[in-house]
């Protein structure tokens, strides 16, 4: 059996490295790794002119609604109008049936004139017993009796005609009437019902004006001016618009969405505006002093609004937390955190990292 050549196996071993190592050395040195660098929107933060302008969506209404509503009860046996009808002041609304009311106008009649008649008994007695009392046939004390009777039978009189008068009323609240001009908005009763008094029939929304109804949150309530000018327009025609004044704020928050109602009185609004029209209304406040910048620059971070903030020499961004004093639709003002120049990310915040080199699409260096 031949016997291995140890040396010459380790010189063997030993070529065919250092041929390996040449390769290696010889081998071009892999390319660098690109720098992810992302293109972004950004802007110049500079001081606010502290004025905001504020949108509101709500629905027309009328100034007044009222109820219409027997005030006694009974069967009601018509209505005359419907949802949209016009009404006039005076004009029959609905009818009860009024056969109870007859009878107790009937009844009381029939107990006025019964009173009448004992009452012109009582002043005969008392005119005969004044010439006896001239005469001394009857005392003092017996012609005051009888002048007491009289005086009771007069009274008689009185409470009769009281309940008489009482029962015509009665009588005629079995016919309702509109009291003003307006437009039916709403129906609670049919023909044929029986009703009680104070139930609503139909409801009338009356033509001495127009409001527009807003619900506005907690903090724009706070910074709204005490009679702040308002345009309202409406949803489906922005051309078609008027001004309006503040006449009614809510005291008490909504329990389920804690906006308050406000009502805004419209001056002379156009007839396209009809009840129940959606419109916005636009109002400007004064927005505290800050740093306007989009809504869409801000983010999260640690638990707190922050910004992307974009390091003019390394093109680099940094997160920089930020205090909201104030939200508007689309933009938001904002107090510490920011200075006048600074540069900062204002769409695709979500993208971003700490320390990563971004392209300024606005080429704002």
């Amino acid at each position: 059996m031949p016997l291995i050549d140890t040396k010459s196996s380790v010189r063997n071993t030993l070529a065919l490295g250092a041929v390996l190592t040449l390769l290696v050395a010889c081998k071009p040195a892999e390319e660098a790794a690109p720098v992810d660098i992302r293109s972004v929107k950004v802007m110049t933060v500079g001081a606010t002119d502290s004025k905001d302008l504020t949108v509101l969506s709500g629905t027309v209404q009328a100034q007044n609604q009222v109820n219409l509503a027997f005030r006694v009860d009974g069967r009601m046996v018509s209505r005359s109008v419907n949802v949209g009808d016009a009404v006039k002041a005076g004009q029959e609304i609905a009818l009860l049936n009024p056969d109870n009311e007859q009878n107790g106008v009937n009844a009381a009649e029939a107990n006025l004139e019964a009173a009448r008649g004992l009452l012109i008994e009582a002043r005969a007695n008392e005119r005969r017993n004044r010439y006896l009392l001239s005469q001394n046939f009857i005392s003092q004390a017996a012609f005051d009796r009888i002048t007491q009777q009289a005086n009771s039978a007069q009274a008689q009189v009185n409470a009769a005609q009281a309940n008489a008068s009482i029962a015509r009323n009665r009588l005629g609240y079995t016919r309702l009437t509109a009291d003003a001009a307006g437009v039916v908005t709403a129906v609670g009763a049919e023909p044929g019902e029986v009703v009680q008094g104070g139930r609503m029939v139909v409801e009338v929304a009356l033509q001495d004006g127009r409001d527009a109804i807003f619900n506005i949150p907690a903090q724009l309530k706070d910074v709204a001016p005490a009679a702040p000018k308002i345009t309202i327009s409406l949803a489906t025609d922005p051309s078609v618009s008027v001004e309006g004044r503040v006449r009614e704020v809510s005291p008490r928050a909504d329990p389920a969405t804690g906006s308050f109602r406000i009502r805004v009185g419209l001056i002379d609004p156009p007839a396209a505006m009809r009840l129940g029209t959606t419109v916005t209304g636009r109002m400007q406040i004064d927005a505290p002093k800050g740093f306007e910048i989009p809504s869409t620059a801000l983010t999260r971070g640690d638990g707190a609004a922050a910004v992307w903030l974009v390091d003019k020499k390394t093109e680099q961004v940094s997160l920089r937390k930020v205090e909201v004093l104030h939200s508007g639709i689309s933009n938001v003002i904002i107090g510490n955190g920011l200075a006048a120049g600074d540069i900062i990310v204002t769409a695709g915040v979500q993208a971003l990292r700490p320390n990563q080199k971004v392209s300024l699409l606005r080429g704002d260096k």
